[in-house]
């Protein structure tokens, strides 16, 4: 199995992966998406406060245990090639090495332009008057150590095709193997 992690701080264009995934049958398992269903299963009002309350308390004292929800999905889907996204620290990214050939990839984008987007998308689970706050948890849980070691980076300033074709060149180069 060959596992392509996607990491980046928010609103760096780490949905772009799931909708390249999505397009092509590949399954894609995101931290994210549990928070979201554990949110509303607790019948929580569906915001930045509580997801962020549930993203800490479903990543345990370890902070591994959210991914670990997640790599039980995945290896349980017995794909080939899949995606997960929502690794925010090392110890994540290594968990995950352990069952599954590893391939890290990171989205990256300006803070300016990852403001915008957060303002522009209007999800519920956002907050522009929050966004430095979201930043600081997100460096807080690792999440920069991940990008700083990923395998292959995404600058993502420019159009979505143009990212998608980014990711593609990567997925089909490591797919063979390659580096």
């Amino acid at each position: 199995m060959k596992v392509f992690v996607v990491v980046g701080m928010p609103a760096s264009g780490k949905n772009i992966a799931r909708v390249y995934a999505e397009a092509r049958g590949i399954p894609y398992f995101a931290t994210g998406d549990l928070v979201r269903n554990e949110v509303r299963k607790r019948g929580l009002e569906h915001d930045a406060v509580a997801a962020a309350t549930v993203s800490t308390e479903l990543r345990g004292a370890d902070g591994l245990g959210v991914t670990r929800l997640a790599l039980a999905s995945a290896m349980e889907s017995g794909a080939d090639i899949l995606f997960m996204e929502g690794m925010r620290s090392q110890p994540e990214i290594e968990l995950i090495r352990k069952e599954a050939e590893c391939v890290v990839i990171a989205f990256l984008a300006p803070k300016q332009l990852r403001l915008q987007r957060i303002i522009s998308r209007q999800r519920a689970d956002d907050s522009s008057s929050l966004f430095d706050v979201r930043d600081l948890r997100e460096i807080e849980y690792g999440t920069a150590i991940p990008i700083v070691l990923a395998d292959e980076y995404i600058l993502n300033t420019g159009t979505m095709a143009e990212a998608v074709e980014q990711i593609d060149q990567i997925i089909r180069r490591r797919k063979k193997g390659s580096g």
